[in-house]
């Protein structure tokens, strides 16, 4: 069977597919000559990863100096709070490698409005990417790392959300659609990305990653792309029939 985008990656089980997903982000920054700007995804499922990025070999391997870190999507909370991407990111890696602190880049969320903290975090990555414009030449970020909902949502991209139909931002404010008030990559920036990488795990997530991968487009995920390849990091749970 072939996917009706992307490439399949089959691993074992939710361990195998960490250790395939680290393998696969220190592989490919070591690889690049100069920068790597990698987006990460919030939830369960990367963290088994995530932690693997503070333990041998990868740590060595990761050209940590060459490597900028942002966030896909963010529940607009503070860091201390266990409801945040970043605070959970901080917690699994980033506080135990030898990461530059200026190239970390979380998501203000102290003394600034929603909409305030989408357009401050749009300047930020306008300011990485040396331009306000988008060019087919130039992705905006090399390895953007997605979850997978039961509902097809990716980032903060959630069913039925005026967030799916913003075009000219490349971060926007999502206010409703779930508990906490949450800012996220729009479809333009993330579709920018040289290579997109689901992390998809479990036996909640075999339903929608079959009619995703089989060609439903009735789900955000649905309309995730990028420059060069979108690679889904399947478990056997998750994958089903696909393994």
């Amino acid at each position: 069977m072939k996917a009706a985008f992307g490439t399949l990656r089959i691993c074992e089980d939710a361990a195998d597919l960490a250790h395939k997903g680290a393998t696969f982000l220190c592989e490919h920054a070591a690889s690049r000559p100069g920068r790597t700007i990698v987006a990460l995804s919030g939830g369960n499922t990367p963290k088994p990863l995530y932690e693997l990025l503070a333990e041998e070999p990868a740590k060595s391997a990761m050209p940590w100096d060459q490597v900028q870190w942002i966030l896909g999507d963010e529940r607009f909370v503070p860091p201390s709070d266990p409801a945040s991407n970043y605070g959970m990111a901080r917690a699994a890696f980033l506080d135990d490698v030898p990461v530059p602190v200026e190239n970390v880049h979380p998501v203000k969320t102290d003394g600034v409005t929603l909409e305030e903290a989408a357009q401050d975090y749009e300047a930020m990555l306008k300011g990485l990417y040396g331009s306000d414009t988008l060019e087919a030449d130039k992705p905006l970020l090399n390895i953007t790392l997605l979850g997978l909902g039961e509902d097809g949502h990716t980032a903060s991209l959630l069913p039925h959300e005026p967030v799916l139909q913003v075009h000219d931002r490349w971060v926007a404010p999502v206010p409703k659609g779930r508990v906490e008030e949450r800012i996220t990559l729009t479809y333009p920036a993330i579709n920018a990305s040289e290579i997109v990488a689901f992390l998809v795990s479990g036996e909640g997530k075999r339903e929608v990653l079959d009619k995703i991968l089989s060609g439903d487009d009735s789900f955000p995920a649905s309309h995730i792309r990028a420059r060069k390849d979108v690679l889904w990091f399947a478990d056997r749970a998750a994958a089903g029939r696909w393994a």
